[in-house]
This record gives C-alpha cells, sequence and structure tokens, in this order.
C-alpha cells in the first residue's frame, strides 16, 4: 500500500508535536508538584522521565531519532519546495530512492561522525558545529549522487534546490531538538524560581563570560537579572536577552530585584569605582564577587567556584603603577642581584619580580629555613630555567656574609631583612641593634669591599620621628648607608613606605582571623590611622627607586590617604556579612608600647622634592659625618654584649635625638 507524503508528513507532525507538548506538560505539571513528593512518586511519566535525566539512554534510540527527523525534513523540503501544492508526478515517482539514498547517506555520516554518541542534555557549540559539517557533508554526497544519476540514468531523484531545503530544515531541527531537551533538562534541575538574582557589573566579553559560566553549571542557582556598565553606549541594549543598566541603576535594581550578589567582571576597574560598587552593595546585605585574572583560569575556561569574594586588600588597591620596564630592565638584566631577607613578604615579592627582568643569578639569602624552602619550590615550579641560589644565613654573621659575596660576587644588593615588630623590639632593644643596625652595617660594609654597584635598603615610615626601638633602630640604620655612601663608589639608596597588605603580622590578616574566630576585633586606639600599599606595589616602586637613584637618597612613597584603623574593620565585618554590635564585637586595648596614632613619611625638618615617577619622592634629609657616626653606631653595637636595655635607648636617642619614646617604659629617658 502506497502512501501519499501529506500522510506522511502529517503523522511526522503528529509525533513531534505530541512528544513536545509531552515534554511541556510535564515541565509545568513538575513545577506544580514539586514539593508534593507523594504525588510525584505515583507518576508512571515522573518515573520514566526521572530515568531519562539519570541516565543515558541507549545511543540507538539518538541514532533513530536523527533519522526520523532526516526522513521528516526531507518531507518537509518538498513541501516546502512545491509551495504546499500537489507535488509532480514525476517526483512522487522518485520518492522511494530519494528517501531511501537520503536516509542512508544521513546514517553513514552519522555513525562515522559519531554524532548520536554525545549526551544529548550537555550539547555544546562544538556539538552543533559537529552536526552542521556533517549535515553539509550529506549533503554533498546527496549532491553527488544526483550528478552521477543524471549521468547514468539521465534524470535526478532529488531536485537540487529539495537538498539545499532538506540540509537546512536537518540542521535546525537537530540542533533546536538538542537545545530544547538542554533547556528542559537544566531547567528541572534547577528551576528559575528556586534561583536566587544576581547583577554583572561589566558588560563586555569577560563579564559575557561569566554570564556563561553561571548558565553552564547546573549546581549553581544563580539567575543574572540584569547587566551594569559604565559605557552610556550599552545603555538600554541587551546581551544574551539580559538589559544592560548604567552605574545609576545599581541601587535601584538591588532593591527592585532582590539581588543577592553582585559580580565584577572588570578586570581592569579603578579602585574607587570599586568602593562605591562596594558601599552600595555592604548597605543592602549585598554579596560583591570578583572575577580573577584570565592567567588564572584553569584551563583556560572560567568556571563559577573561581569566583571570590572581595577582600579588604583589593578595596585599598590604587591604580596600577606605571613602571620604567626599560630602565629596571637595563639595571637588573645579566646582573647578579642578592636580596636579604629573601623570605619575608617584601624579600619575596621582589624576587618574583626581579626574576621577570632576567638577571644573571638571583641569591636568596634569609634565615628562616621553612618560608625559603617554600619560595624555593615556588620559584623552580613557576620559573623552572631561571637562575637562583638560596642561602640560608644570618646578616648578623659576617664571616657567612663574607662568603656569599666572595662566592657570588653580587652586583645589586636589596637590603629587606629587618625586625619589624613595633611591640617586640620595644621589649628588646637589645636584638634590634643587633639585626636592624649591626646586621645593616655587615651587609654595607661587604657590599662596599665587593664593589657592588647599588645598595637599595628597604625603610619604614616609622624611621620618621620615631617613637619606638623599632623605628629608631631603621633611622640609624638610614643614617649609617647614607653617611657612608658619600665616601665610596657604592650607591646607597633608601626607600620608605607605611605598611603593607598581606605582610606576616600586618592588621588585617589579624582581624580577618577575629572575625571568623566570632570576634572581638581588638583595635588599639578609635583614633589610630595607618597607610596602605600592596606588597607588589611596594616592590615595584623599589625597583623603580633604585634605577633612579644615585646615592645618598631617601626616596618616600606616596601611600595615599591615610586609613583609620576602625573603619578599615568596620568595613571588614560588613564584608562578612555580619553587623558590628550584633554579630562582632569592636574592643579598644589601648596604644602598645612605642605606638604611634598617626605616622608619618618625612621628619619635621624634612622636605621633599618630586621625581619624574608621580609615586615617587625625592626627601631632603639632614647629612651626617660618617667617621662621627660610625664611632657612635660602633658603641651601640658593642652595648649589645651589657643586655643594658636603658643604656641602649640612652645611645639611640643620643643618635637619633628626634626619637621621642610614646607610651613606652623609655619615656623616662626623655625628661
Amino acid at each position: 500500500m502506497r502512501y501519499s507524503p501529506y500522510v506522511v508528513i502529517n503523522v511526522e507532525i503528529r509525533v513531534i508535536l505530541s512528544g513536545f507538548s509531552s515534554i511541556v506538560l510535564y515541565n509545568q505539571w513538575y513545577g506544580a508538584v514539586l514539593n508534593k513528593p507523594k504525588f510525584v512518586s505515583l507518576s508512571p511519566m515522573y518515573k520514566l522521565l526521572s530515568f531519562f535525566w539519570q541516565n543515558n539512554i541507549p545511543r540507538w534510540t539518538i541514532l533513530l531519532i536523527d533519522i526520523l527527523i532526516c526522513a521528516f525534513s526531507l518531507t518537509l523540503a518538498f513541501f516546502l519546495r512545491f509551495n504546499f501544492a500537489n507535488i509532480p508526478e514525476a517526483d512522487l515517482k522518485t520518492f522511494p530512492v530519494a528517501y531511501t539514498a537520503t536516509l542512508l547517506i544521513r546514517v553513514a555520516t552519522f555513525f562515522v561522525s559519531k554524532t548520536y554518541k554525545g549526551v544529548v542534555r550537555y550539547t555544546g557549540s562544538r556539538d552543533a558545529i559537529r552536526i552542521l559539517l556533517v549535515i553539509m557533508i550529506g549533503s554533498a554526497f546527496l549532491f553527488l549522487f544526483d550528478i552521477i544519476t543524471r549521468f547514468t540514468v539521465g534524470m535526478y531523484y532529488i531536485p537540487l534546490s529539495v537538498i539545499v531545503i532538506d540540509a537546512l530544515v536537518t540542521m535546525f531541527i537537530m540542533i533546536c531538538s538538542r537545545l530544547a531537551i538542554k533547556a528542559v533538562y537544566f531547567e528541572s534541575k534547577n528551576p528559575e524560581r528556586q534561583k536566587t538574582n544576581i547583577i554583572i557589573y561589566g558588560a563586555g566579553e569577560s563579564g559575557l563570560i561569566t554570564k556563561r559560566t553561571l548558565d553552564r553549571d547546573a549546581a549553581v542557582k544563580y539567575k543574572v537579572v540584569g547587566f551594569i556598565d559604565d559605557d552610556e553606549k550599552k545603555k538600554g541594549r541587551s546581551l544574551e536577552g539580559i538589559f544592560i543598566y548604567p552605574p545609576s541603576k545599581l541601587e535601584e535594581l538591588i532593591k527592585e530585584k532582590e539581588v543577592e550578589s553582585v559580580i565584577i567582571s572588570i578586570l581592569n576597574i579603578s579602585g574607587q569605582r570599586k568602593n562605591e560598587i562596594v558601599e552600595t552593595c555592604i548597605n543592602y546585605n549585598t554579596k560583591v564577587l570578583t572575577v580573577p585574572p584570565v592567567t588564572k583560569w584553569i584551563n583556560g575556561e572560567l568556571s563559577f567556584n573561581q569566583l571570590r569574594s572581595i577582600n579588604i586588600e583589593s578595596l585599598l588597591e590604587r591604580d596600577a603603577i606605571k613602571l620604567d620596564v626599560e630602565r629596571i630592565q637595563y639595571q637588573v638584566e645579566k646582573k647578579v642581584v642578592l636580596i636579604t631577607g629573601a623570605a619575608g613578604s617584601i624579600g619575596s615579592e621582589m624576587a618574583r619580580q626581579i626574576m621577570l627582568y632576567a638577571p644573571e643569578k638571583l641569591i636568596l639569602l634569609d634565615s628562616a629555613e621553612s618560608p625559603l624552602y617554600e619560595l624555593e619550590m615556588e620559584l623552580a615550579e613557576k620559573l623552572p630555567h631561571s637562575r637562583f641560589e638560596v642561602v640560608i644565613g644570618d646578616i648578623r654573621n659576617k664571616e657567612r656574609l663574607a662568603n656569599v659575596f666572595k662566592t657570588f660576587r653580587p652586583q645589586l644588593v636589596y637590603h629587606a631583612a629587618a625586625y619589624k615588630h613595633v611591640p617586640m623590639m620595644e621589649n628588646n632593644p637589645s636584638e634590634s641593634i643587633l639585626t636592624n643596625i649591626f646586621g645593616t652595617k655587615n651587609v654595607a660594609d661587604l657590599a662596599v669591599e665587593y664593589k657592588v654597584e647599588k645598595f637599595v635598603m628597604v625603610s619604614t615610615d616609622k624611621a620618621v620621628n620615631p617613637t619606638n626601638v623599632m623605628g629608631a633602630s631603621k633611622r640609624i640604620a638610614e643614617i649609617y648607608i647614607q653617611s657612608l655612601g658619600k665616601t665610596v663608589d657604592t650607591k646607597f639608596i633608601t626607600t620608605r613606605f607605611g605598611n603593607v597588605l598581606g605582610s606576616n603580622g600586618s592588621v588585617i590578616p589579624r582581624f580577618k582571623k577575629q572575625i571568623g574566630n566570632g570576634g572581638p576585633v581588638t583595635i588599639t586606639h578609635p583614633d589610630i590611622t595607618r597607610f596602605f600599599m600592596t606588597i607588589p606595589e611596594a616592590c615595584q616602586l623599589v625597583l623603580e627607586a633604585g634605577c633612579m637613584g644615585n646615592g645618598g637618597e631617601i626616596y618616600v612613597f606616596d601611600m595615599g590617604k591615610s586609613v583609620k584603623i576602625v573603619d578599615l574593620a568596620r568595613k571588614m565585618i560588613r564584608l562578612s556579612g555580619l553587623q558590628e554590635g550584633k554579630d562582632i564585637q569592636i574592643v579598644y586595648t589601648g596604644l602598645r608600647p612605642g605606638e604611634k596614632l598617626y605616622e608619618e613619611l618625612l621628619a619635621d625638618s624634612e622636605n621633599t622634592l618630586p621625581t619624574h615617577h608621580s609615586q615617587i619622592l625625592v626627601g631632603k634629609v639632614k647629612e651626617y659625618d660618617f667617621t662621627e657616626i660610625k664611632q657612635k653606631i660602633n658603641a651601640l653595637i658593642e652595648l649589645f654584649d651589657t643586655q643594658n636595655n636603658v643604656e641602649i635607648v640612652t645611645l639611640m636617642k643620643s643618635i637619633v635625638p628626634e626619637y621621642i619614646s610614646n607610651n613606652s617604659e623609655f619615656e623616662k629617658l626623655d625628661k
């Protein structure tokens, strides 16, 4: 019995529409009874579809469905070709041959390409491209089949226009059916009503990738309800169906759409803009997440787990520093460089940055075994072909230090080794002079002896008008190398800056720990302020200052605005999703020995001059006679053996007259 093509296409349309309507009805029914498991468990349809979602159906089933789609597409192509009018008798006679040839070629190409082996509910762009290519190749074979029959039999079995229409229809249905199943699957696994709203700040490429990452991950319960972008040209447009709003709409959107999180996807966003976003979000208890740099994406792809909550360090960052890379390259490249205190926060970052400028060899000196070992492993992993040497040694041991200079003959020295904790040095003045003064003297003297080109010392803002032993010891070290530099060829340069974010023992890691433990957050005084700078920023400026120095300069870094510590603590509490006074208490403990309320970068009698770099100033400071200062420092070092703290601090005050103790037992010496 021969069936008309009308009958064939009618049956196929009914089958497909009934299947599609079943899926739609199931989706509506599933949502209605989602919270009624006793009804769901009784439904045969639910059991069938649950089995479908939880198990991969046999591959032959996918192949069979694809063949049915091809048959339907060819039938539809004939009707479209003849405008749904009567198909010519000649074409009806060749219909069986056309169907047989088309389906055989399609089945053959499906088998070769294995398109039916893909997991339909995870169909992606690569699967779609493969289907397009397979259908095009199959259609090319159909053209070839038509040409062969034209020259052998004298007729076309399939009109050429039908082949083109068939290819387009087949591509469309095969891809759309897979995407429809994928959409239904992800909706059933992660219904829209169960998702929380999210806004992406940045409608550029990174923002689009972020949205697609959220869409792709079925475990993620986020729905993007809007993009925010600073570009006025994008205002009112949409990106993949999501509207783009100006920054002024951020607060309104958070309130109206009950936004749970805002993702900042702009990688080079300014610090000011970032702070504005965070201030708006924390007022509504909205989380702020950031997208990591592309270099940190796993296998070049972003995943939701890589998104990180914004931290206080990133809010204190300033705009990127512009470095004179060529000048730094010229100074460091093919040179032997020694870093003291290489395992510390500053020293280790100096090592990472200097390695990028291809030194002949980098010598990493420190007495801390474990941190030095960790740095060695890090550099060996990230820069396997770089030349560096790890040396365990103490700058207070001149014999060991002399052997390092004799063996490696460094041309550049970056001196970062020092004791830096104010309260500890206030209680241990002898150790302060042994490391910060005697240790610096050892490194400086050997630098002169072995004809080092440049010696760059990392100092501190606490050396300005010091109120504690630590600051005074660093100021004395500054005085020594500055006065020594006037008598020798080695160029001695000093750099001063304040607190660095994330350094060992700094206030931010302590606050994080206290907040994590449920509080209280302890602050010494409600009015205390500090300057902050990131470790990479500080090290970049040290490298830049080292290049511009000609010897004897004290370079002062622009630390930006001072930050009130209590404001810092409050913002950290709010960023953690907690409330001060309710979840976390702030407790004032009183100033510690030697601690200042406010930090300074230059003493009262000093002034500064600008340099070519906007963030580096050169300080004009008092000069000292080297012979006189050397005698006093030697006398101070000899006092170590006495372990008499009063005598030690008394002599320190005579060398640094501006050293006035604060909140310390040594205040009596100032009277």
